[in-house]
C-alpha cells in the first residue's frame, strides 16, 4: 500500500517540464475557443465533509460563459434537484471542470474558486427557451491547463463502432426501480424521452 508522498513519487519518473509550465493562472485565447465550442463538461466539487460530486453539465456549444481571462460562468440547467454540486459551492467555494469536445481527444481543466450567482442581470446573461437559470455557477481561475488526449485514445471515445448499443441495458427507469425498490411502475425508455425532450 502506498501511504506517503515520497512512495507514490519513488514509482514514477519527475513530470516533464512542458507538463508542468502548461498549467495558466488564466484563460487564453486557446482555453477561449475551446470553451466556446464544448457542448459538455463534468464539473467537480466537493463538500466540507470531504464527500465528492462528478456532475455532467451539458448545452449549446458556448453554455460556459467566459467574461473575462480569469472569470467564467456556467448557468445551472433544470435537474434531478439534489443539488449536490451546488449544495459544495456552498460549503467549499471550490469547483472544477473538465471541458470535451466531440471528435476530439484532448480536454481542458480548468480550476478555481466558485460562486452562486442569482443577480437578475447575470442570470439575464444566460437566456433559455423554455427554463432559465435559477442560478449561475461564477468561477475565478486559478488553473488552467490542456489535457494530453492519452485517456480519450486509449478509450476511444469518439469512434462510432465503439459505441455501446443502449438495447444492451434496460431502460433507465427499470434499473431505478430495481435499484431502489420502488413500488410504482417503471418508466418506459420511450417515456422517458419524451419528459427529457420537455425538461431540456
Amino acid at each position: 500500500m502506498i501511504a506517503s508522498l515520497a512512495a507514490l513519487r519513488a514509482l514514477y519518473p519527475a513530470p516533464k517540464p512542458r507538463t508542468l509550465a502548461k498549467q495558466l493562472d488564466r484563460l487564453d485565447k486557446y482555453c477561449r475557443q475551446f470553451i466556446a465550442l464544448s457542448p459538455f463538461a463534468v464539473l467537480a466539487t466537493s463538500g466540507r465533509d470531504g464527500r465528492l460530486d462528478a456532475s455532467p453539465r451539458g448545452g449549446a456549444p458556448g453554455f460556459a460563459a467566459v467574461l473575462d481571462d480569469r472569470t467564467l460562468e456556467l448557468p445551472d440547467a433544470l435537474g434531478n434537484n439534489r443539488l449536490d454540486s451546488l449544495a459544495n459551492i456552498v460549503e467549499t467555494g471550490r469547483a472544477g471542470l473538465l471541458f470535451m469536445l466531440p471528435g476530439m481527444d484532448e480536454t481542458l481543466r480548468v480550476n478555481g474558486t466558485a460562486r452562486l450567482r442569482d443577480e437578475p442581470q447575470i442570470l439575464a446573461r444566460h437566456p433559455h427557451e423554455r427554463h432559465p437559470p435559477r442560478v449561475v455557477i461564477e468561477i475565478s481561475v486559478e488553473e488552467a491547463y490542456l489535457h494530453c488526449a492519452k485517456a480519450l485514445m486509449r478509450s476511444r471515445l469518439w469512434d462510432p463502432a465503439r459505441h455501446v448499443d443502449r438495447a444492451l441495458f434496460p431502460s433507465m427507469g427499470q434499473m431505478l426501480k430495481e435499484q431502489t425498490n420502488w413500488p410504482e411502475r417503471a418508466e418506459t425508455q420511450e417515456e422517458m424521452l419524451a419528459r427529457a425532450a420537455t425538461e431540456i
